[in-house]
């Protein structure tokens, strides 16, 4: 690694260095228990990959919660992984619930069918920016599996969490907005607090592909 005299650092980029950015770019955030669990790194080496990803301009760190430290692009790492959203970290409000979906999304990348099949990852981020959703409920991503046989051959799901319980009516139209959209599967991850509003709502779409699921014990921040 060299460094210039007026700018930030040249860095020679590795896959685990493109994994790592683009998952922080799609999320818009993630916390460092989660990242080195998703790079496969023990916490000190992650402490130095992050400080390469910072001293290139790519990526910052701190402290947004209790918890970990939070990893976010900057405006030279979203052009720099080509996904051109928002700079910068995910608003208070949310981080929590960017926490949640990554361990979502790790705990489906670990299992079998997945590592078989390899499907895709489709953020909010990247769902919002394929068009005009005015009026629809979006989901917090979708998995789009290959189509090529076995597995779930061309099957698009939608991946929902729920930390806290909202509304009835408020969780209703989200579960009628997701079943109307026409996925193939609707995998709904529930905090204990949030899932029994969800099953309430669920009765009332009895034709609708809708499974509840248990959120994973790394959707909430150790110690918390």
């Amino acid at each position: 690694m060299t460094a210039t005299a007026t700018g930030p650092a040249v860095i020679q980029i590795q896959q685990r260095d493109t994994v790592g950015l683009v998952l922080c770019g799609e999320h818009g955030g993630v916390p460092y228990d989660l990242l080195a669990a998703a790079l496969g790194v023990a916490p000190a080496r992650l402490r130095g990959i992050t400080a390469r990803w910072r001293k290139a301009g790519y990526a910052a760190t701190g402290q947004l919660a209790p918890g970990p430290a939070w990893c976010w692009l900057t405006a030279a790492g979203m052009t720099a992984t080509g996904l051109g959203y928002r700079p910068g970290p995910p608003r208070l409000a949310r981080v929590q619930h960017v926490r949640a979906l990554l361990a979502v999304r790790l705990a489906l990348q670990a299992g079998p069918d997945w590592r078989q099949h390899r499907p895709w990852w489709q953020s909010e981020r990247r769902i919002r920016r394929k068009g005009p959703y005015a009026g629809r409920h979006l989901p917090d991503a979708e998995v789009w599996w290959p189509a090529v046989p076995g597995g779930h051959a061309g099957q698009v799901w939608a991946i929902e969490t729920e930390l806290t319980a909202k509304t009835a009516a408020r969780t209703a139209a989200v579960l009628a907005g997701l079943a109307a959209a026409g996925y193939d599967r609707v995998l709904y991850f529930t905090a204990p607090a949030a899932r029994p509003a969800v099953a309430r709502a669920a009765v009332g779409h009895p034709a609708a592909p809708i499974t509840i699921c248990d959120l994973p014990p790394a959707a909430f921040t150790p110690g918390a």
